[in-house]
């Protein structure tokens, strides 16, 4: 049997989960309480109201729900889409590619429109997509696609998408709290992401956000959303005013995410934006001077993923076995088509430091050597 107490700590530089705090972890091991406790639902107001600062939005339909961002993802497909609604999926990665298959399952009929893996699509290949093949009722894409390292800009693409009548739907697993993220200032209708990445929580929550126009679309339904579980229309009156019991609620995850939040704001959005920044630069300029070259767009790169292909002759397995056993640092393989052929590395919250970068470049160096 696994003695946990055992377990040796990691310095967490994959694409996620991110190191945590031990401020979030402390939250954690406060007593567990009723989910209907007043003392519990004061944190979940405060949570909503922090939820909404950092996704910079207004929207009264701000949650987190129970269950990673993959979760998140379904949440807003299922509840957004009926059966034949008609949905373009932008997909230049996997994660593009993740919803197309959720949007499937909700009886979707799905359009993809497609960018080779570290591309980004522009405003005028969406319009284009949407004037060829629409109408459509939702048009989903991933702000920062995890797989490839590509920061999507989404402003412009926004006003395309309300000009041809869609909703908009974004994908900020990855990027919430370690680039910039607004969902008001860009028309986001539906927008979804993960507790486990930039949050610096450990995974089990998907914060959510919706519209007033998406939540009156989601009024308007004529079929009963397809998951139970996921169903915003009564999740909704758990977390609203009424406290109407729905599921019972991750009482300590969510005391996690409450102090995690907490840490954010209290840095400063602006201030954390720029720490992912500046610890991307480094870790960049000290990659390239190993000949390390990345993978996506040079002028559309996260700053917290760092998607870069194995040198020539490398066997990128063994590399990050070898960082792993002999420095304990976690990075990640790639995915799909760029499996066996490079790492992703993590810059993502409490992960995003000098301390990170300077440990990852010489256990790199070393083994490479």
């Amino acid at each position: 049997m696994v003695n946990l107490a055992g377990i040796k700590p990691r310095m967490l530089m994959g694409p996620g989960p991110s190191d945590v705090n031990p401020r979030v972890l402390e939250a954690m091991g406060r007593p567990t309480i009723g989910h209907l406790d007043p003392q519990f639902l004061e944190v979940l107001n405060e949570t909503r109201g922090m939820l909404r600062e950092v996704f910079q939005t207004g929207n009264e339909l701000t949650l987190a729900v129970s269950g990673t961002g993959s979760a998140g993802m379904e949440t807003c497909v299922v509840n957004l889409i009926e059966p034949s609604d008609r949905m373009l999926v932008c997909v230049n990665g996997v994660f593009g590619q993740r919803m197309t298959d959720v949007a499937e399952r909700a009886g979707a009929d799905v359009t993809t429109t497609e960018m080779p893996w570290g591309q980004v699509f522009s405003a005028e290949q969406v319009k284009q997509a949407m004037a060829k093949q629409g109408p459509f009722k939702v048009v989903g894409i991933v702000q920062a696609e995890t797989s490839t390292g590509a920061a999507q800009p989404i402003g412009e693409i926004s006003e395309v998408v309300h000009a041809a009548g869609a909703l908009l739907l974004v994908d900020t697993v990855t990027s919430l709290g370690g680039m910039a993220v607004d969902v008001d200032g860009w028309g986001i209708d539906a927008c979804y992401s993960g507790t486990q990445k930039c949050l610096s929580c450990p995974p089990g929550l998907s914060p959510v956000t919706f519209s007033a126009a998406a939540v009156e679309v989601m009024d308007r339904r004529k079929s009963k959303v397809q998951s139970w579980y996921l169903d915003m229309s009564m999740v909704r009156q758990y977390w609203g005013s009424e406290r109407l019991y729905h599921h019972t609620a991750p009482i300590n995850m969510l005391y996690g995410l409450h102090e995690a939040l907490r840490m954010v704001l209290e840095e400063g959005l602006e201030a954390r934006w720029g720490r992912h920044a500046e610890q991307h630069r480094a870790l960049k300029a000290g990659l390239e001077a190993m000949g390390i070259r990345y993978l996506a767009d040079p002028a559309h790169q996260l700053p917290m993923l760092n998607a870069v292909a194995a040198p020539e002759g490398v066997e990128e397995g063994v590399v990050r076995k070898r960082l792993l056993e002999e420095y304990g640092i976690e990075i990640g393989a790639g995915l799909g088509e760029f499996k066996g052929k490079a790492w992703r590395i993590g810059l993502m919250g409490e992960s995003a430091t000098g301390r990170h970068v300077e440990a990852l470049l010489a256990g790199l160096g070393e083994t490479l050597s």
